[in-house]
């Protein structure tokens, strides 16, 4: 499948994935009338003004130009570290197919290109799809409580070393 950066019109696309991706991946771990409550119209407005400025995101996109999935990246938010993952979601048709390994190498390729030797990554200690991040050994560095909706959930702080070999 083609990968490239994406582009001010792929907004609504990057909304469609981001929200049902989370309603696949965080059903039975986050409330159910806040996944529904999750707009892909805001989240449009919210992705076509990232995607307006200077980024670092990248699709993957099936052979019509669909997009099943993107990565978002740049410098950590918080000054503690380097680079960071900021997202990464794929359709659920489309996991475990290798498309998430793809992103994830465009993600540590443009961060070291970036000058960056390291990448942050914020993971809910609940998500079933966790494991794919301990693939490339990263050493747990923080863990945090985080309020989605009305519920309280455990994240965890992952920091990845860009120059490890896979």
């Amino acid at each position: 499948m083609p990968y490239r950066k994406a582009e001010l019109q792929d907004a609504g696309s990057l909304a469609y994935v981001h929200v049902h991706s989370w309603r696949t991946t965080y059903r039975g771990i986050v409330s159910e009338d806040y996944l529904e409550s999750l707009s892909i119209v805001e989240r449009e407005k919210r992705w076509a003004s990232i995607l307006s400025d200077s980024h670092h995101t990248y699709v993957c996109e099936k052979e019509d130009g669909e997009i099943v999935g993107f990565v978002s990246i740049g410098k950590e938010r918080s000054g503690k570290y380097e680079g960071e993952l900021y997202a990464i979601y794929l359709l659920e048709d489309y996991q475990g197919k290798g498309i998430g390994k793809e992103l994830f190498g465009i993600a540590r390729g443009e961060l070291k290109n970036m000058g960056f030797n390291s990448m942050w990554i914020w993971v809910l200690k609940e998500n079933p799809s966790k494991h794919f991040y301990y693939k490339y050994n990263p050493v747990l560095l923080e863990e945090e409580i985080l309020t989605i909706g009305n519920e309280e959930h455990r994240e965890e702080g992952l920091l990845v070393d860009l120059n490890q070999k896979d």
